[in-house]
Parts: C-alpha cells; structure tokens; sequence
C-alpha cells in the first residue's frame, strides 16, 4: 500500500464524486422502510454489477454482500458496512431530490452512508493490486426496526466462513461541522428496549367511583414511582452510576370526561450500558408495575421487546481509526464524542468482533441543521467527499495493521 497516500485518495474521490452524489440523491428521492428496501437493494446491485465488483444478494432478504478480493485476500477481512432503510416520515425539504415515497424519508442519512460505501467501493476496487487482504462491503437492512437488521445478519451466519478481522461503520452527524469527523473508544451508545404496559382495572361511569377502578390512576403511579427508581437522583436504585435512561413517550386511555376505561396502554424506552443490569432492571420494572397494579385493585401486563446491545468500539482498531483521520483530515478536524444514550444495531456486530463505528459531520459552516429523525434533515453534500475518501483511507490502513 506504500503507493497509495491520502493525496492520492483525495483525488481518486474527487473524480468520482459527481456519480457518488447523484447516487445519493437517487436513493433520497425514493427512500424505502425498514426490510423492505427491493428498490434500494436493486439499485445497489445495479451499480456493483457496473463496476464488475462480486456480490452476494438476499441477506436478511434485502441485504447485500460485496467482496473485493486484493493480494493474498486470505491474510485479512475487514468489513464496512452501511444500512439502506429509511423512516415513516413525510419529508418538508424544498430540494430537487425530496423523497417521492410518500410519508417515507431519509430522515437518518442512511442514503448518504450507502453512497458513501458504494463510493468507497469503487476506489478501493481500482486498487485491489495495491493492497493485501479483503473488503467485505455490507449493504445492510432494517437498521431502524427490530430485531434489527444486524442481528440477522449474523443469525444467517454471513461472517460464518470469514469472520472480519474488524468491522467499520459511519453515521451522519448534524451536531459536526462538514469536514469534521468524531470517535470515541470503548462504551459509545447505549443499549434500548421497548416497554409495552397494558394496565387494567374496571371502567365504569365516572359519577359512580365505587363501581369502577381507575386504571389511569394506576397507570399514574406506576410511572411515578418507576420514574424514582430509575431517574430521581435522590431515590434511583441504578448501581454504581451505570448510565441509564427510562423515559414513557405514549400513553392512553380511551375514555372520556364522564367514562372510566377499563385498560390504558403506556409505552416506553429503557436504555443502559451494562448487560446483567440491563437484565436485572428488566425484572425491577416487571415486578414493581404488577405490584403497584394489583394493590390498586387492577393488574399489569409488562411486556419489554428486547432491543440492541450497547455499542462498544474496540480501543484498538478505533485507535487505528483515528490516526488514520488525522493522516487523512487533520488533527484539527477528528474530535472526541460524548457518551450517547441513543442506539444502534450496529451494536450488535460490536459485541462479536472489533469494530468502530465514528460520526461524520455533515452540518453546513456557521449553520443549524435540522436534527436526524426530523421532517426537515439534510446534510451539506460535500461530506460525501470527506465519507468516501475517510472511509477508504481506514479500510486501508486497518488491512495494513
């Protein structure tokens, strides 16, 4: 690889950024939910197939699997790896390449990180004699639905005869100017399931409260008194300062002014950094809400739909990582990030081989973005540039470690 310098993959990208771009807004205007990306997947192979570049399709269903072979392709595998899904948001930008999949947006960047993979390809691909080792290029599926595409990934043994010696991943992050990328070694991201309550009681006519049981007066206590356990500094029961977050986003109750219902359904989030407290709080917040439930006369179906591990970057090959940005951008632009309570099921490759995942800014210079998940999100296109290039110059300098 002594031939190949950041200069030369700067402009290698240079070159091909006006296809990687159109790309992008190819897959922006018609993005596709969460296992069920045939357009996206399709247009994908269509561009592999172009560039003569071998794939595997149907991983995980709509899932794709690109190899590059270079010299001695046994000597090491390296993965990098980009999800394809979209959200079942309606998008409000006014740009010439707005979503035309109505109530369906690209509201995370996961069509600049499937550009920015097919980008990455294609230079890499050019200089498969220049390098010694392999490249796995993952298309991946339902990054935003559980059980999340990952995880299928694995379970239908796609890295069985191949394990990566690491796996790479990039996120769009409007909080970072373009230019700028950000890493963080070790606990990154946080762990997240979903909490399903069903409380009932006995509904009745309001003006007679001896013939009912109020099931959102149950429901009110049990959200206060999980909300101590879990998040009142004073009253918390979390050990040893482990992160963790429980927060209620939706609850209801389909009565009215003058009529009691018999249920209310209440629906939340629980994330932490730690597995066998993770279990443990999984029991607390089961055990606590039925109790609650039925000394109020009621009781309390709980059912949690266990999500993504947390995210751990392995020091290593994230040290690997950040040299090479700073070879390939500048010190002055490779920050540090903070812990984040939020997930991803890239966590789940994580916690099987040495990965890294890092953010790359795509915020416009003295400007406000909108924030990922929003009608509104969009990111400055010349991030692209530094998402090719960055993300080819790592996979370089990882098979050459």
């Amino acid at each position: 690889m002594s031939s190949i310098t950041p200069q030369h993959i700067k402009k290698q990208t240079e070159e091909i950024i006006n296809e990687v771009v159109a790309i992008r807004r190819y897959l922006h205007q018609h993005p596709e939910l969460s296992f069920k990306e045939y357009n996206t997947a399709a247009y994908i192979q269509k561009k592999l197939t172009e560039w003569e570049i071998p794939f595997i399709a149907g991983i995980a269903e709509t899932g794709i699997l690109a190899t590059i072979e270079g010299r001695n392709p046994s000597k090491k595998t390296i993965t990098l790896r980009a999800d394809i899904d979209a959200l079942p948001i309606q998008e409000e930008n006014n740009i010439d390449f707005c979503s035309k999949n109505h109530g369906v947006m690209h509201a995370c960047g996961h069509d600049v990180h499937a550009a920015c993979l097919l980008g990455a390809a294609k230079i890499l691909f050019n200089h498969k004699e220049q390098f010694e080792g392999s490249v796995q290029l993952l298309f991946q599926p339902g990054e935003e639905k559980l059980p999340g595409g990952a995880s299928l990934v694995i379970k239908e043994g796609v890295f069985a005869n191949k394990a990566p010696a690491s796996v790479l991943g990039q996120h769009v992050y409007p909080q970072l100017e373009v230019g700028k990328v950000g890493f963080k070694k070790g606990m990154y991201m946080a762990s997240a399931d979903e909490l399903y309550l069903a409380v009932k009681g006995k509904g009745g006519h309001a003006a007679l409260p001896s013939d009912y049981i109020n099931p959102l007066l149950i429901a009110s206590e049990i959200l206060i008194r999980l909300n101590e356990l879990f998040m009142n500094p004073q009253k918390r029961i979390v050990p040893n300062n482990i992160p963790t977050v429980l927060a209620f986003g939706k609850i209801e109750g389909k009565g009215a002014t003058n009529v009691i219902p018999g249920e209310v359904k209440i629906e939340g989030t629980f994330r932490t950094f730690n597995e066998e407290w993770r279990k443990e709080a999984h029991q607390i917040l089961k055990n606590t809400a039925h109790k609650i439930a039925t000394e109020m006369g009621g009781d309390c179906d709980f059912n949690i739909e266990v999500g993504y591990p947390f995210l751990i970057n392995d020091t290593t090959i994230t040290e690997v990582a950040i040299e090479a940005a700073e070879e390939f951008l500048g010190k002055e632009n490779v920050v540090d990030l903070d812990l984040r309570m939020t997930s991803e099921d890239f966590a789940f490759y994580t916690q099987l081989y040495p990965s890294c995942f890092y953010r790359l800014g795509v915020a416009t210079k003295n400007s406000k973005n909108s924030g990922l998940h929003t009608p509104t999100f969009n990111i400055d296109e010349s991030a692209i540039n530094t998402g090719v290039g960055l993300f080819t110059w790592i996979a370089l300098k990882l098979l050459e470690k």
